[in-house]
């Protein structure tokens, strides 16, 4: 509980502070994202990733965590058609017909059995650790453990019982959903951004970016991004290539988000001051 001081004041910051984490999705998806993740770190304009576990250069990924923030970035959905990755429990209603985890998140709702799913999620991060991560924090690949209250009460339990924090879509689609995700979070001692820049289309982050950051708010607001190098591998596996080759383009050669936050006094902080701060 917070005893009403807000997030930036029990961070150590005064009261109007605008804290910024920026975070890389997808980590381990491929070895184009782990370059190119692996890159933003080097030129300090990320300061956080999560992991994709059931992927095949997540082991590689997961080598990260030794000078840098790594989460879990829990994985349910395989969105792409001839690149798929599969459940580590092999679990049948987490596995399409094809092969993988379900393409869409409807499809998971309609699927999956909901102790599959936790028997899933659990075991992604229980990997993590195996592996060596010190994980950060966690959070839901494309989102389906934010839009279904049975689905984000396992991931709830997933942070108190990990002690880590969590992504946590804004307030105001609490109405939209029909539960109160953040109030549920807080009464549970689980710390989550004040602000999170929601990208519409999933992928290419450029323009929600530059919006959030052109009236960011005080307090902590978190923004994402899915940054590639571009290869001839990533072209034939992904059919978003292109926004994310772009958005590793806004980081490195654009770097307007350090233009930003020099002019503007932002602050850049990672997951682990919130994940210490939980701990504590």
């Amino acid at each position: 509980m917070n005893s009403g001081y807000t997030l930036v004041e029990r961070l150590g910051y005064p009261k109007e502070t605008k804290l910024l984490i920026v975070n890389c999705d997808d980590l381990g998806s491929s070895n184009c994202a782990n370059d190119a993740i692996k890159r933003c770190f080097e030129d300090n304009v990320v300061t956080s990733s999560t992991l994709m576990v059931p992927c095949p250069w997540a082991t590689a990924g997961a080598k990260m965590s030794i000078d840098y923030d790594i989460g879990v970035h829990l994985t349910l959905n395989s969105e792409w058609d001839d690149y798929r990755w599969s459940p580590l429990t092999y679990s049948k209603t987490l596995t399409a017909a094809k092969g993988g985890f379900h393409k869409t998140v409807p499809a998971l709702y309609e699927l999956a059995d909901i102790n599959e799913v936790e028997n899933e999620l659990r075991a992604q991060i229980e990997q993590a650790l195996d592996w060596g991560v010190d994980i950060t924090h966690i959070d839901s690949h494309m989102g389906p453990l934010h839009f279904r209250e049975d689905y984000f009460k396992l991931y709830l339990q997933l942070a108190v019982e990990f002690e880590v924090p969590m992504r946590m879509p804004n307030a105001e689609f609490q109405q939209l959903l029909g539960f109160d995700y953040r109030v549920m979070a807080q009464e549970k001692g689980v710390i989550f951004p004040d602000y999170f820049a929601f990208v519409v289309d999933g992928v290419g982050s450029r323009d929600t970016i530059t919006n959030c950051l052109s009236e960011l708010n005080f307090g902590v607001t978190e923004v994402y991004l899915h940054p590639v190098v571009d290869t001839e591998e990533l072209r034939n596996m992904a059919d978003d290539y292109e926004k994310r080759v772009d958005d590793f383009k806004f980081l490195i050669e654009d770097r307007l988000i350090e233009t930003v936050v020099e002019k503007n006094d932002i602050k850049l902080i990672g997951y682990r001051q919130l994940r210490d701060l939980m701990r504590s």
